[in-house]
């Protein structure tokens, strides 16, 4: 049997190089990633941080980075005490020239079966994902708010 996973795909009218920046440039991701800034020097084997007012919520390293196709990190959630013992996972992006736009494929894996964590993210990866879309396409940013996503990631 396969263990858990999330996977998300979508088209964005944007060039893969426009995209691997969004994803890896803090001031970009406080704009879609609800506050939300990542910290990395993007080589493999350096940290990964995720931040949120000034704390690290999730932090990881850097597995794989193949600029503009493919960066793949581990995640570790700190932030929700009911997230805290679970395992490791990992984050796969995957980007693909697809006619005059982008295909992003997102993969998170390694989560446990029954766990929590598998819930929070499924509900948390869209919304996210959905606001860099957005933004890209528009120069705008979706009506959602952070504490809104909170009620989707709070896992009790």
């Amino acid at each position: 049997m396969s263990k858990p996973q999330f996977v998300y795909v979508t088209y964005i009218e944007t060039t893969p190089e426009k995209l691997w920046e969004a994803l890896t440039s803090s001031e970009f991701t406080r704009q879609y990633w609800f506050g939300a800034e990542v910290r990395s020097d993007w080589k493999v084997g350096s940290p990964f941080a995720l931040l949120l007012d000034g704390e690290i919520t999730d932090s990881g390293e850097i597995l794989e980075a193949d600029a503009p196709r493919r960066l793949s990190y581990s995640f570790k959630h700190q932030k929700f005490e009911e997230l805290r013992g679970e395992p490791v996972t990992r984050v796969l992006f995957t980007l693909e020239p697809f006619d005059s736009v982008t295909r992003l494929t997102v993969l998170h894996d390694g989560f446990i079966e029954g766990g929590k964590y598998l819930g929070a993210v499924s509900s948390g990866w869209p919304a996210i994902l959905s606001q860099l879309k957005t933004l890209l396409e528009t120069g705008k940013l979706l009506n959602v708010t952070r504490a809104a996503l909170n009620k989707g990631f709070d896992p009790k």
